[in-house]
């Protein structure tokens, strides 16, 4: 596991607050989990101190392989509390960020060290490959023709 600083914690902390009042969260590793493999979480938050390992292991890989920006927190008490929650929880997903969008930019930015910018220019050259794919097809077609 990757050691994230204090501050990049309490961020993160502070935009799950947020979050939680304006936006729309999913806890606990199950829905964790359904929220990230249906391609809705934006973000992900889960605790290393959680036993057995096993229960959250899954969450790096998956959030890796569906390009969900991740962090692994210290305590699943203080996850917990971040959300509003008076007991542990294991894992969150943000599905909608509401008015802390800018936070969470804040806060994914610091853990990936990439600007929101970038990540929104990565999907461009993926939209701009499948359109030229369409426009051979079409051209194909039309000499087929």
């Amino acid at each position: 596991m990757v050691e994230v600083s204090k501050e990049v914690l309490d961020n993160t902390y502070e935009a799950l607050q947020a979050i939680k009042q304006s936006g729309k969260i999913k806890k606990g590793v199950n829905e964790t989990t359904k929220s990230i493999e249906r391609g809705i979480a934006m973000f992900v938050a889960y605790a290393s101190d959680v036993e057995p390992a096993e229960i959250v292991a899954h969450i790096p890989k998956l959030c890796e392989e569906k390009k969900v920006p991740f962090i692994a927190v210290p305590s699943k008490l203080d996850l917990g509390k971040a959300i509003g929650l008076n007991v542990q929880c294991s894992a969150v997903a943000v599905e909608n960020a509401g008015s802390a969008e800018s936070s969470l930019k804040t806060v994914i930015s610091k853990i990936t060290g990439k600007s929101s910018e970038e990540k929104k220019s990565e999907p461009k050259k993926e939209e701009k490959a499948e359109e030229k794919k369409v426009e051979e097809k079409k051209e194909k077609a039309e000499e087929k023709e």
